[in-house]
């Protein structure tokens, strides 16, 4: 099985349907009242490098979802480094983006990383990457029952050019003592295959599928069991929502995007891409302008290996 990553190479029928999408939306935005689109926006999900380095280094816990080698080239002083969502999952079995539900382990690894409740936790990844997982890790937290968690806008490249040092060398972060009865699951921001399907027919839920245009028609380059996707199921890639280096477009941008699909806060969302960890770039979004939003874990790869559940490819 291939590692689930997007590739890097934007294709010319996504350009055209970004570029359709802004027109449309720029003509909708001008027919709409602006305060009301900035209503439900929770602009304090994303953090800048300022804001971060005028915080108490006592009140925070910063954590590096980059890879341990860059990492270790450089990362922002004290910063933890989750280099890999997959130490959370489930391991062995054909999905796996499913996380793990054992408390004690779960307890475990995230005191291993540091990572306590009365902090505020800041994540940040590389803007460039086209499969963040700073996404999947803030969404994870989030599931856990962490309620204090962030997104760093812009990564090291942002921390820099703001005037913030940075360090090399490896993780030497300091643990904690997290136990497990801290770690309240979050249903409401969780979705699973048996959660979807008895909804599918149901308006007041939008299913939305973050992977290429081309997995959504049918490709399967991760080596899912059937290719397709979730009946219903609107196609948003997850890149979308970002601008070419990564950062993310303003609220008005992304609300106006948002209404050329018919989407708006009235819905429930679920998002899913192969393994879950596309998807939680989109839940970050959604969960940003204030939506209700799940993600699925399993994904593409749960809901494929099913063959009691129905797949659609047009």
């Amino acid at each position: 099985m291939k590692t689930d990553i997007t590739s890097g190479s934007v294709f010319l029928s996504r350009k055209n349907k970004i570029f359709q999408a802004l027109f449309l939306a720029l003509i909708l935005f001008t027919l709409n009242d602006v305060d009301a689109v900035f209503a439900g926006v929770s602009a304090n999900l994303l953090i800048q490098p300022q804001q971060l380095m005028s915080m108490d280094k006592n009140d925070r816990i910063v954590i590096d979802s980059r890879s341990s080698w860059k990492y270790f080239l450089e990362h922002i002083p004290g910063a933890a480094n989750v280099s890999d969502w997959r130490e959370f999952t489930v391991k062995g079995k054909d999905v796996p983006g499913v996380l793990i539900d054992d408390k004690q382990q779960l307890a475990k690894l995230l005191s291993d990383h540091g990572i306590q409740h009365g902090k505020t936790i800041v994540i940040y990844g590389e803007p460039s990457d086209p499969w963040r997982t700073d996404g999947r890790i803030f969404w994870m937290l989030e599931y856990f029952g962490f309620s204090n968690v962030k997104l760093l806008e812009g990564g090291v490249s942002a921390w820099k050019e703001a005037g913030g040092e940075v360090e090399r060398g490896r993780d030497h972060a300091p643990t904690s003592n997290l136990k497990a009865q801290e770690i309240n699951f979050n249903p409401a921001v969780h979705a699973d295959k048996s959660y979807i399907n008895e909804r599918l027919s149901a308006k007041t839920l939008a299913i939305i599928d973050n992977r290429t245009e081309e997995e959504y028609k049918g490709a399967t380059p991760y080596g899912s069991q059937r290719g397709g996707h979730i009946p219903t199921a609107i196609h948003i890639d997850w890149r979308d929502f970002y601008s070419s280096e990564g950062r993310l477009h303003s609220p008005d941008t992304l609300m106006a995007l948002m209404k050329t699909y018919g989407l708006d806060d009235s819905r429930e969302v679920v998002v899913y891409c192969t393994g879950g960890v596309r998807s939680s770039m989109a839940y970050f979004v959604f969960k940003y302008l204030g939506y209700s939003v799940r993600n699925y874990d399993g994904s593409w790869w749960d809901w494929s290996n099913d063959s009691n559940l129905p797949v659609e490819n047009t």
